[in-house]
Order: C-alpha cells, then structure tokens, then sequence
C-alpha cells in the first residue's frame, strides 16, 4: 500500500466553546504526513454519543485512516469507546485484564482505585487496546469495513505517546512511507519577509514540498518529499544561505536549546531578569534536559520597585526613563548578571496590554542582553493581545542572547 488519506475527530465540549486549544489535530495533522497518511478530513464534535458516531461515520467515507481524540477517560461524559462500537455495530466488553493493569497502576502511584475508573478496561468486541505508558486512558484500535479507526486520550502528552508507540509505527509499515522532511527554523523575521528571501534563492524541484509554518516569533521553512531525500539536500543549502545568521538550527530544536547547547560548550551561564514575561524566560531556558549546565536563575521584578531592590536597577534611571524604556531594560540586564553571577544577563520589560503604561503604547517591548563585553538593547513594537505579544518577546531576547554568543570570544579568553 502506497498512500492513506486520514481523518482527525476531537471530541470535546470544551474544544467547541473555546475552554481548550485543539492543538491535537495540528499535531496529528503532521505526525500522520510523516507516516504516509495525508489528512483530508478533520472535525471537532461536542459530548454526545450519537453526534460523535456520525462524526466518526462521516470521517469514514472519506478516509482509510480515522483517528478520534479525547473521550475516553472515566467519567460520564466520556462516551468515545461506545461511539465507535455504535459505528462498529459490536457491544463493548469489560476486559478483566486491562481493569487489573488500571488497579495495579493506581497502586503503584499510591492511590486508591476509583471505581469508575474500571470504565477505562471496556473495549468495543474485536478491538485492540493501546497501552499507554502516560496515563490511564488506553487507546483503541479497531478495524471496520476495511478501514482501520484508532482512538486516542485526549490529554496532549498522552495522545502523542499512544501515537508514537502503537499507531504511527504500524502506519509507517503499511503505507510505505519515505517522507523526508527538512527545516530550518527562523528568529526575529516575519513569515512574507522570510518566503521572500526563500523564494528568491530556491527553485523548489518537482515532487518537494515547500511550506512555512509561523507562530510565536519563530518562523518554520519546512521542505519534504516522498522521493529520493536527496532532493532535499541543495535546496536546503540555497534556503539556508538566502537566511543568512536569521536561520538559528535546520534541526527539531527550540531556541532556548540551542542557546543552551551554545552556552554548554563555552561553559558559560546565564541569569534572567523579567518585567512583562513574568517568568516565561526562565520557564524556557530550564525547559530541556541539561539547563542546570547554563541557567543559572532569575528573578521576576513585575513592580517597578523591585526593579531597583532586586535587581539593582538604580533609583535615578527609573525615575528619569521610568519601568518601560530601553535604560531600564539594560539595568536590568546588567544588575542580574551581577547578582547572580552570569556571564550574561537577560532582561525583558514593556507593556503586554490591555492598557498602556507610563504613556507607552500597547506592545512596546525593550529585550536586553548584558555580556562581559557590553551590553545590547533591542526596543521593539509587537502586534497582537496579551499573550502574543509575552511570547515573541520571549523569542526576541533569546534570539539576541544567540546573536551576541556567535560574535563574542569565550569569557575564559577573556
């Protein structure tokens, strides 16, 4: 079998009225392509047993592969199990070993086992359970008329290791899939800037696939084909040369790690000091394994007070320049490498909205980066709310921090 085309059903009340994020189906939506399966059909459907089986009946007409998330923990509106066995046609049947393997589950956290969760052992008849090494909720697989339906827990990190472990692997093996895809991740530009600098460069070959994916301050220039992958090679060369030092890894990496991965191999450390992040860029840079080898911590000085008794910005630069300016972003920078004794201080203030502050407008942002040889401020104007506006900035002080590491000497030589 050479191609699956794939359908995504979220069940959920809460993804409807908005409460939640379906972050699930964009997540499938690129794991599946990487099986071979290409999705062409996604829903999202409320708790309702009969709504969720039309849904699932729908999704499959239209595809071989159907994958339906959430629904299937322990309470009463969890009906996702009976869904797909009103759409199989079969009762469900409580498996008595499954039900053991829950009891024995909760022991080993040291809780006690909730009758309702034995809910979690039923399994429509002839369908295969998934383990689930992350949680409670098992998955279900279950093939009707000739099309394979898989039910995945809802809960992010759960779904994504049932997938990985019982449902991509086995759609690899029956598409056949060679999809190769190549990236590179771009800081600081936005996404028109960054395509026309990549299409300038890159004649995209027949049979590649080009795409940009933008979201937090970080653009994705993602390439893929299900040909030879050495296609990809010289056109990944030509986007990466157009972008230049703007393009910070052509791996699967977050920022923060690889401005961690910068600052191991120096053997340098770096301290935060944050005003509108509230704590966002230290929740990044101790985000993966090994941050404890170049953060050395922070501080969160929200009140223009403590900007000066934590921190150590001084008294007259707040007075004259006031908690949202680029002086005080670069004290800020400067006073928490001193306190913490970094080889670099980070810092971040402005106005995330919804009201301006100190007549400053909504998005006015100030990063800071204070190194052994000087320290650099970056005053920016960001669009979008509250939360958009935290999040770039997050990405823009980082981004400087790897900016100043690649033109700057190792502190030991110096």
């Amino acid at each position: 079998m050479s191609a699956r085309t794939g359908a995504v059903v979220a069940v959920g009340d809460e993804l409807l009225l908005g409460d939640v994020v379906n972050t699930n189906a964009a997540w499938l939506g690129e794991a599946l392509a990487g099986a071979g399966v290409h999705v062409v059909h996604s829903a999202a459907v409320g708790d309702d047993v009969d709504r969720v089986a039309r849904a699932l009946r729908r999704a499959l007409e239209d595809a071989d592969v159907v994958v339906v998330t959430g629904g299937l923990g322990p309470t009463v509106d969890d009906l996702t199990r009976e869904a797909v066995a009103q759409v199989a046609g079969v009762p469900l049947e409580r498996s008595a070993a499954l039900e053991q393997a829950l009891r024995d589950r909760f022991a080993s956290y040291g809780f006690p086992f909730p009758e309702q969760a034995r809910k979690q052992a039923d399994v429509p008849r002839g369908a295969q359970a998934l383990d689930n090494r992350v949680g409670s909720a098992y998955g279900l697989r279950l093939e009707v008329d000739g099309r394979l339906l898989y039910a995945l827990p809802g809960p992010p990190h759960e779904l994504r290791a049932v997938a990985r472990d019982g449902v991509l692997p086995e759609l690899a093996a029956l598409t056949q899939a060679r999809v190769t895809t190549r990236q590179l991740k771009v800081a600081g530009l936005g996404e028109s800037m960054v395509a026309e600098r990549v299409e300038a460069a890159v004649t995209v070959p027949e049979g590649v696939d080009l795409a940009y994916l933008a979201g937090e301050g970080v653009v994705r220039v993602r390439f893929s084909t299900d040909g030879d992958p050495a296609v990809l090679e010289p056109v990944v060369a030509a986007a990466a040369a157009a972008l230049g030092d703007d393009a910070f890894t052509q791996d699967d990496l977050a920022l923060c790690e690889v401005v961690g991965a910068v600052l191991r191999d120096r053997g340098e450390f770096v301290a935060s000091a944050e005003s509108l992040t509230g704590g966002m860029v230290g929740t990044a840079l101790t985000g993966y394994d090994g941050s404890s080898s170049s953060y050395r911590g922070g501080l969160v000085v929200y009140a223009t007070d403590l900007k000066h008794a934590l921190a150590g910005v001084p008294q007259d630069v707040l007075d004259a320049h006031g908690a949202v300016a680029p002086e005080t972003a670069g004290a800020l920078a400067e006073g928490v490498r001193e306190r913490a004794g970094a080889h670099w201080g980070l810092a971040t203030t402005g106005v995330a909205g919804p009201q301006e502050q100190e007549g400053k407008a909504v998005g006015t942002v100030h990063v800071a980066v204070a190194g052994l040889d000087g320290t650099t401020v970056r005053s920016l104007r960001l669009p979008g709310d509250r939360d958009a506006v935290r999040a770039v900035t997050v990405t823009m002080v980082l981004d400087l921090l790897r900016r100043r590491l690649r033109d700057a000497p190792p502190a030991e030589g110096r």
